[in-house]
C-alpha cells in the first residue's frame, strides 16, 4: 500500500454574518492507494478541494480533482495546477462550486498546446451554468467603493465574505490593501480551457467563466478558451491585467465585457457565437461601461482591444437567431473610453453601439479622442453603425454623424455580402470550423502599407505587438494556428 499526504479540508462549519457555512482547514489526511491501482499506478485517486486552501497546494493530472463548494486560495498561498490536469466542479446543491482566488493568492495554471488545463463541471450530462467559475481578484485599481471606502469592491456573485480576511474582496483602501498595486500578480493562466461555467448563487447574480476585479499586471494571462458560459465569459472589473489568445465560444451573455476602470490591454481574441443562445440580458460580443451609472469617476475605463474576430449569429443575412440577442457586436456605453483596433466583427445585426442613456454620454469621448475604433471591417452586419442619445443631455450627435465619424476613418471598412466565403475559411461551421482568413482577403494589411498600429493610443501600448492583419487570427505565419490544438470546438 502507497500512503499520500493531500492537505484538505476539515469538514468543520463556522458561522457568518450572512448565515453562509464554509469550512476551514484541518490536519493532514492520509489517503491509502493500493499498489499498481488503476492499471499500473495511482490513476484515478480522487482529490478534492473544500473551503479554504492555507498552504502551497498542487493539483496533479493523474489525480481526478474535484473543486466542492466555494473553495477559497487564502493570501500568500499559491495554488498549482499541473499541466495536463482536469479540475471539475461540483454542480450540485450546496456543493456547487467555484474558486476564488482572494488578494494576495496565486493560481497557476501553466498547461500547454500538447496538455492544456481544463476546468469543467463533474456533471456526467455537463450543461451551461453547472458551477460559478473562477474568480481571480487582486489589488490593482478600481474606480468603485464598499463601505464608504474608495478602491474597495465585491465582485457580482455573492461570494464575498465581511471577516477579518475580506474573502471575496477585491481592490484596496482597507487595512489589507491600504493603496492599490497596479503590477500585482494573481497568477498565471496559460492553456487553460474553462467549460460549463456560471452558476447564480443568488439570483440575477451569476459568477463569470472568468472574473477578473482588480487584477494586476504582473498577472499572465495567455491562451484561455471559456466555452458555455451562463453568465459573461471574461469580465474585468478595474485592474490593469494584460491578455492574449482569448476565446470565447457559445457564451449566453456577453463575451468580453469591460468595467469600473479596467485599463489593461488585450491582443488577440476570437468570439463564436451560437445563434440559439443568448441571454435575457441582451448578449453582445462587447460590453463596456466606465460604472453602472456611467459616471465620470476614475480611473475610467480606458482598456484597448486589438485584433478580434467575432462571428455573430448570423450565418447568413437571413438568418433571425435567439430573440434576446440585442444585435450588437459593440456595445459602448456609460461614459467607457474602451478603445479597439484592427478587428473584425462578422454576422451581426448591429456592428457598433454608441450608447449615451445612461450618464455621462459616452460620444463626448470620440470628441475628445480617448475612445478609438479604428482599423474596424463589419461584414454582413445588417446596420453597421448606431447611436442611442442621452435624454438628459443630449449632445447632438445621431446615428447619421457617428455613422460618418467611424467611416471617415479610411482603415475602417463596412463591406455588405450574403455569405463571408471570401472572407474566411469556415467560420459558421459548427462541427468543423476554421476561423482562419483567406491570404487575399479584405482583413490582410499589406506590410509596406501598414499603419494599422500607428495611432498614439496603440503606440502608448507596448504589450500590443504589430501585425499584418485584421481580426483575430493571420491566413499564415505563426499567428495562424494558435487557436489549434489545445481548444475544443463542435461540441
Amino acid at each position: 500500500m502507497k500512503k499520500y499526504f493531500l492537505y484538505l479540508a476539515a469538514l468543520v462549519s463556522v458561522s457568518i454574518t450572512s448565515c453562509r457555512k464554509i469550512e476551514t482547514d484541518g490536519e493532514p489526511i492520509i489517503v491509502t492507494v493500493p499498489d499498481g491501482g488503476g492499471g499500473g499506478g495511482t490513476v484515478g485517486k480522487t482529490v478534492t478541494l473544500t473551503g479554504y486552501i492555507t498552504r502551497d497546494t498542487t493539483l496533479l493530472a493523474v489525480n481526478n480533482n474535484i473543486i466542492s463548494g466555494i473553495v477559497y486560495v487564502n493570501a500568500g498561498v499559491t495554488l498549482t495546477v499541473e499541466a495536463g490536469a482536469t479540475v471539475k466542479g461540483a454542480f450540485a446543491g450546496t456543493n456547487t462550486s467555484a474558486l476564488v482566488v482572494n488578494r494576495g493568492g496565486k493560481l497557476v495554471a501553466k498547461g500547454t498546446s500538447e496538455r492544456p488545463i481544463i476546468f469543467t463541471s463533474a456533471s456526467p450530462t455537463p450543461t451551461s451554468g453547472d458551477w460559478a467559475g473562477i474568480m481571480l481578484l487582486g489589488k490593482a485599481s478600481i474606480n468603485s467603493s464598499n463601505g464608504g471606502v474608495s478602491g474597495l469592491y465585491i465582485p457580482e456573485g455573492g461570494l464575498a465574505i465581511n471577516n477579518a480576511a475580506r474573502d471575496g474582496y477585491a481592490g484596496s483602501g482597507d487595512a489589507l490593501v491600504p493603496t492599490p498595486i497596479n503590477d500585482d500578480s494573481s497568477g498565471i493562466l496559460q492553456y487553460v480551457r474553462i467549460d460549463y461555467a456560471g452558476y447564480a448563487f443568488l439570483p440575477n447574480q451569476e459568477v463569470n467563466s472568468l472574473t477578473m476585479a482588480c487584477v494586476g499586471s504582473r498577472t499572465v494571462i495567455d491562451h484561455v478558451q471559456v466555452s458555455y458560459a451562463k453568465d459573461d465569459a471574461f469580465e474585468w472589473f478595474g485592474g490593469t491585467v494584460n491578455c492574449k489568445y482569448l476565446i470565447a465560444y457559445k457564451t449566453q451573455d456577453d463575451d468580453f465585457d469591460t468595467d469600473n476602470g479596467y485599463s489593461g490591454s488585450v491582443q488577440f481574441g476570437l468570439i463564436i457565437r451560437d445563434s440559439s443562445i443568448a441571454d435575457v440580458s441582451r448578449s453582445e460580443a462587447f460590453e463596456s461601461d466606465n460604472d453602472g451609472q456611467g459616471s465620470i469617476l476614475t480611473p475610467k475605463t480606458r482598456a484597448v482591444f486589438c485584433n478580434v474576430s467575432a462571428f455573430g449569429p448570423l450565418a447568413t443575412p437571413e438568418n433571425i437567431g435567439n430573440s434576446n440577442y440585442l444585435g450588437a457586436a459593440v456595445q459602448i456605453r456609460r461614459n467607457s473610453t474602451i478603445s479597439i483596433f484592427n478587428s473584425s466583427f462578422i454576422g451581426w445585426s448591429t456592428g457598433i453601439l454608441i450608447d449615451a442613456t445612461t450618464g455621462t454620454p459616452t460620444d463626448l469621448n470620440i470628441t475628445a479622442g480617448t475612445l478609438q475604433l479604428s482599423g474596424i471591417v463589419l461584414i454582413s452586419c445588417k446596420t453597421p453603425v448606431a447611436y442611442a442619445a442621452s435624454s438628459g443631455a443630449p449632445t447632438g450627435a445621431t446615428s447619421a454623424t457617428i455613422s460618418t465619424w467611424f467611416s471617415s476613418n479610411t482603415k475602417n471598412r463596412i463591406i455588405s455580402q450574403t455569405t463571408t466565403q471570401n472572407t474566411y475559411t469556415r467560420p459558421f461551421d459548427y462541427v468543423s470550423s476554421d476561423f482562419a482568413p483567406f491570404g487575399n482577403s479584405a482583413v490582410v494589411i499589406p506590410s509596406a502599407t501598414n499603419t494599422h498600429f500607428d495611432d498614439p493610443i496603440l503606440v502608448a501600448r507596448p504589450f500590443i505587438k504589430k501585425v499584418d492583419f485584421i481580426g483575430g487570427v493571420a491566413p499564415s505565419g505563426p499567428d495562424a494556428n494558435w487557436f489549434k490544438g489545445w481548444t475544443r470546438f463542435g461540441f
